[in-house]
């Protein structure tokens, strides 16, 4: 492995995107998350190179899935990257078998905040690229998702009241670390898995995605993460906008002897457009049930807002349903009152 530190294209935009975001600051512990894959390796090696104008102290951290036959290898290669570039290296295995690619994923964050928290990592940072944005606009788009889920994989995310993780390379292609990693000549493990069809994500990767290249618009991968870099700034808006308006319209009443609820207030509900009031529903929800609503029992709600006094929907979770008593919108739940 060589260890060129030519300045290329890519080292200044990524320069560049720091210093505009401000989202990975000076002096700070980074943790990189490293699968051995072209868009992690073409990460760590930026980063490294970016290093003395930006004082990180940088540590590697690999996944293990214990998906594969050759996942020990792939370990001991990181490790092995880990030690030439005299980086500490942290890794965790899985101890059961992770069904499908979402748990997986909740369980690498989850591993990932571990190792951070440990060893005092405020930052915990990610290969996700332009590709993976559009890819995850498309997923979730055909899912049914709202605007929340199609704004996917933003720059920063919080993941524990101290830890964030970030994503430098959202405005980098695939095609562009598979071709930083070529002129770099860094070793990057072939993932056998990233070829495998019955994860959908490698289907919209390999067959949809260049089918609508092909077909309907060549740049279709810069147009889907302009989408979700928009809708990104509209979310963000639109639940600040929501959960002012829950506090407004939120009231603590008294049921009996001892005992309130939060009620929601209907006629400061009503002055609302519809998408904050779908909003503040849902936020109402998982604020009492603890829960994620669908947008079936978020529309159940929301209708409670215009509908007739001692309207009431369907349950929710454990019996629980919502209610109408005159200006009022309140959750009754039954097993707590046992």
């Amino acid at each position: 492995m060589t260890s060129h530190t030519t300045w290329t294209p890519l080292h200044a935009q990524l320069h560049r995107t720091l210093r505009q975001r401000q989202i990975l600051p000076k002096n700070q512990q980074l943790l990189i998350a490293v699968s051995g894959g072209q868009d992690s390796l073409c990460l760590i090696k930026l980063l490294l190179d970016l290093q003395s104008k930006w004082q990180w102290q940088l540590g590697i951290a690999h996944c293990d899935h214990r998906w594969r036959p050759d996942s020990e290898a792939n370990a001991n290669h990181v490790e092995e990257l880990a030690k030439n570039w005299q980086l500490p290296f942290y890794k965790l295995s899985a101890n059961q078998v992770l069904n499908g690619e979402a748990a997986a994923r909740q369980w690498r964050y989850q591993a990932l905040s571990e190792i951070a928290q440990s060893h005092n990592y405020p930052y915990i940072v990610t290969g996700h690229t332009q590709s993976d944005r559009a890819e995850t606009l498309l997923y979730n788009l055909m899912r049914g998702s709202g605007a929340d889920g199609l704004q996917s994989l933003t720059w920063v995310r919080p993941l524990t009241d101290n830890i964030k993780l970030v994503r430098p390379l959202l405005e980098v292609t695939r095609a562009q670390t598979a071709q930083f990693c070529q002129d770099m000549q860094l070793p990057v493990w072939q993932d056998s898995t990233n070829q495998d069809l019955k994860y959908a994500r490698n289907r919209i990767r390999q067959e949809l995605i260049p089918y609508l290249q092909q077909h309907f618009n060549p740049q279709v991968e810069p147009a889907l993460a302009q989408t979700a870099e928009l809708l990104r700034a509209e979310v963000d808006y639109l639940e600040k906008a929501a959960s002012a308006l829950l506090q407004e319209a939120m009231e603590e009443r008294r049921l009996g002897v001892g005992e309130t609820t939060l009620c929601l207030n209907r006629s400061l509900l009503r002055k609302a457009h519809l998408a904050l009031q779908r909003r503040v529903m849902r936020q109402f929800l998982q604020q009492t049930l603890q829960m994620a609503p669908s947008f079936e029992q978020v529309e159940k709600i929301t209708a409670l807002i215009t509908a007739p006094n001692r309207s009431q929907t369907d349950p929710f979770l454990q019996g629980a349903f919502a209610t109408v008593d005159g200006n009022w919108i309140s959750i009754q739940n039954p097993k707590s009152q046992i």
